[in-house]
């Protein structure tokens, strides 16, 4: 998923993925939850609090955990993990395994030889705590001012058909060939050093890529591009937000798909936009700057809300995924209540991820298994939530802060320097 463009964060996008899937990140407009247990067992959550999601607190600017500064933490042992969220965390650590031992870790913290240990044992633990592997195997580090800010994604399903049958006229498409990255000396390189994406017109120029407005008003069509078609252009707006989703067709059958890339145009979280326009508040005219608040006001201004979509100029091409579940940045699938997105600089990928905040549904171990576009910084997280109705309602609502520390395989702290 990586989706994300930024999973508010429901939102996370992850574009990519931005992560895959998912949003104060993405739809720069979240609001909070009502605290319950973090697992399967919480009781359904209320719907979320009716104003604006707080902003995300300021972090030093670094390119790395080891830029932004490293502290041991607790030792694992003194945190209090619950059975069930262990178990989850070490199932998803155990399909994070054949990467973390082969990738290269952008934070800094670790090398692929530092997870082997863990991850042998974890490939045959079975009879005793899974909070015992973890006390075994991994120490806590603190990154930065260890502040952490977490929202939420989700995996959305939408009215959708392989084919375009009446009521489904929205096409959802493929990478286009013609999406690529500048040759050296046809453009500025972006600020991580890489070249733009865009495309070369008639004459051999390279320009931006069809924007949001350029591509819903039929640039691409008749190229072959499309693999499914849409019932709801708002419902997948968001879906491009999220970087993945289920589309359910008339018969019942379920096609999911993953994100495959974008546009290289900047992604406008359009809750941001609302507030800045004053449409977010508790005010008569004005909206709850949650998901569902952002969607009721696009469904009552249905010309006003059109273009404000096209305020997000970014846009998510899909493939057909197969499998159990969205794939995240790393590789593998991401699971509900298991699996999070972080910024790669800062969290190795495939990392177990210690979060104590004031939302207790989200307090916990998890395991950094995606990104996204506005998961960026030390310290910055996005929750996934699952699919389903609730999925996207906790999702939806997500804001916390608090507490983080990364899980590094024991000997990592010593051989970093670190006291």
């Amino acid at each position: 998923m990586s989706r994300r463009q930024g999973r508010c964060s429901p939102w996370r996008f992850p574009w990519r993925r931005l992560s895959a899937f998912i949003l104060p990140g993405l739809l720069a407009a979240c609001v909070q939850v009502v605290p319950g247990p973090k697992g399967p067992s919480r009781p359904p959550a209320r719907p979320p609090v009716q104003r604006p999601q707080p902003t995300q607190p300021a972090q030093p600017q670094s390119t790395s955990a080891v830029a932004a500064g490293v502290k041991a933490g607790p030792a694992v042992s003194s945190l209090p993990l619950g059975g069930s969220d262990a178990a989850a965390a070490l199932a998803s650590f155990r399909e994070s395994c054949p990467r973390v031992t082969v990738r290269t870790d952008a934070s800094g913290l670790t090398r692929p030889a530092d997870w082997r240990a863990a991850c042998a044992a974890a490939a045959s633990w079975s009879g005793k705590p899974a909070a015992q592997f973890f006390a075994t195997y991994f120490e806590t580090a603190r990154i930065g001012n260890g502040q952490g800010f977490a929202t939420g994604y989700y995996e959305p399903e939408i009215a959708g058909s392989r084919l375009p049958v009446p009521g489904y006229a929205v096409p959802v498409y493929s990478m286009p060939d013609d999406l690529v990255r500048a040759k050296p000396g046809d453009a500025p390189a972006t600020s991580s050093g890489r070249m733009p994406l865009g495309r070369y017109d008639v004459s051999g120029v390279f320009v931006p890529y069809y924007d949001r407005a350029a591509i819903e008003q039929g640039v691409l069509s008749g190229k072959g591009l499309e693999i499914a078609w849409v019932a709801d252009p708002i419902e997948f707006f968001f879906l491009q937000v999220q970087g993945s989703g289920r589309l359910r067709a008339p018969d019942g059958s379920v096609m999911r798909i993953g994100y495959a890339g974008q546009n290289g145009l900047p992604y406008t979280g359009i809750g941001g936009v609302m507030r800045d326009r004053g449409l977010v508040g508790p005010g008569r005219g004005q909206y709850s700057g949650s998901m569902q608040g952002i969607i009721q006001y696009i469904h009552d201004n249905p010309n006003d809300g059109a273009a404000l979509m096209r305020e997000n100029k970014s846009w998510v091409f899909f493939k057909e995924l197969k499998g159990d579940g969205p794939l995240g940045a790393l590789g593998v699938p991401v699971r509900a209540h298991a699996s999070v997105a972080a910024d790669p600089r800062f969290v190795p990928l495939g990392a177990p991820v210690w979060l104590r905040l004031d939302r207790r549904e989200a307090t916990g171990l998890w395991v950094a298994q995606d990104t996204g576009g506005a998961i960026k910084g030390a310290n910055r997280f996005d929750t996934f939530w699952g699919s389903g109705e609730q999925a996207r309602h906790t999702a939806g609502g997500m804001s916390g802060r608090g507490e983080a520390l990364i899980l590094v395989p024991k000997g990592t702290l010593a051989r970093l320097g670190v006291r």
